[in-house]
This record gives structure tokens, sequence and C-alpha cells, in this order.
């Protein structure tokens, strides 16, 4: 199977690595490109924990101060690798959403133990801040990076999906489906021979009214979840 892997270059790489294993072809396309904000400050006083709702988070984060010995409250299985690669400890994984996450640390910490820290984008999937707040938490955002839309689908990408060389495209946030979509109809691309690989109804809504041969859903919004789906071997 011969797939475009539309995540940031950084996360594509390692998807396709493991993709690799089990015997997939890959084309990275990313339709968001990461770009941390230099000389934002960082004030990890009194917080309690860092919230992760994504690798890029992490990484920011790290990047910004070398404070590591942190709770972090991940909001699924990749970003809870990641923040364990960059150091920080501890780590705890939700199941793959911004509501699994808030129920996780609602869960395990209590609101009079200081505020939480979310290091994020300037633009956010979810409101995490008000279900956490609704039972009680403080949040305190820290916007580190911003992910950049690609203003074009490549030449080499756009060649190849016209050849018949693509056999889907995988997605994991609404964002970048949206992105997909609307540069492939700028491009006068037919998707209509392609499988849609999609990590929640969420992602698969952002593709809107655009055809496609089919979309795939994963049954729980995590990586492994999706790489089931996919075809993964047990």
């Amino acid at each position: 199977m011969r797939l475009l892997l539309t995540r940031p270059q950084d996360d594509s790489q390692k998807l396709a690595k493991t993709l690799h294993g089990f015997g997939c072809e890959t084309m990275i396309e990313p339709m968001l490109t990461i770009r941390f904000l230099p000389n934002t400050p960082v004030d990890l006083t009194g917080a309690q924990a860092v919230l992760a709702t994504s690798a890029n988070g992490a990484r920011a984060l790290a990047a910004a101060q070398p404070h590591r010995a942190i709770p972090v409250y991940a909001v699924g299985d990749a970003s809870a690798a990641a923040a364990r690669a960059l150091g920080f400890s501890p780590v705890a994984a939700a199941g793959g959403d911004v509501a699994a996450l808030a129920r996780l640390v609602a869960d395990r910490l209590s609101p009079t133990d200081g505020p939480l820290v979310h290091p994020r984008a300037r633009a956010v999937a979810g409101d995490l801040a008000g279900a956490l707040a609704a039972r009680g938490f403080t949040v305190r955002p820290l916007v580190l990076y911003e992910a950049v839309r690609a203003t074009q689908i490549s030449a080499a990408a756009r060649t190849a999906i016209a050849r018949g060389a693509v056999d889907g495209v995988v997605f994991f946030s609404p964002r970048t489906a949206r992105t997909f979509v609307r540069l492939a109809e700028t491009a006068a691309l037919s998707l209509d021979r392609l499988v849609a690989w999609c990590l929640s109804p969420a992602v698969a809504e952002g593709l809107g009214g655009a055809t496609w041969r089919r979309i795939e859903i994963a049954a729980r919004p995590t990586q492994d979840s999706l790489l089931t789906l996919i075809g993964k071997p047990a």
C-alpha cells in the first residue's frame, strides 16, 4: 500500500518508519509546518502538572525551558511517548482525545494543588481549559508554537496522485484534512481513487464533501488504533 502522510515533517518521518515496518510505502506531504515561537516566557512556578495535547506541545515546552521533573498528562500515546523521550517524568497518557484527558486529570489531580500548564499552538482543537474549569481546575495556557498551513500540494505529490501511484492519505487532525481537501480542489486533483485514513470522526468531518474511494475511521482516536485499521499485523 502506498500512503501519503500529511502530518508535520518530524511526526510524518516517525510514522513512515512504523509503516515501512509492515510493508507500506510512504510519501511525506506535510499540511502543517511547526514553528516554535522565540522568547516566550515560561513560568512553571506553582504548577502541579503539564497538559500535553500534542507531541509538538511537549517539544516546544522542552525547547523553551530546562525543567523536566514535573508530571505530564498527555492526550494520547504518541504525545506521551514524545514527553518521555524529552525527559519529562512522570508521564501519563489518556485515551486519545481532549475529553479523555480532562477525565484523567480530574480522576488523578485536585484543583487545590495548583494550576495546570498547557503548552499549545495559537489555534487548538477542543476546549480542554473549559472542560477542566468546569471541574474546578485552573489552566494556564502557554502559546509556544504555531502550525502554519501549506499553501499548495507539491508537484511530486500531485503527479503521484494523478498517476494512481498513491492508494490513500493519512489524516491525524481536522485542520490537516481541511487543508488537504482545499489544496486538492485548487489543484483540480481527483480523490475518488484514494482511501482517506482518519484518526477520528472529527478528522473525517474535516474532509467536508470531497469524494473519496472510501473513508476509514479508527475505532479509537490513537495512532495504534489507526495503524491497526490500516493493516498493521498483530
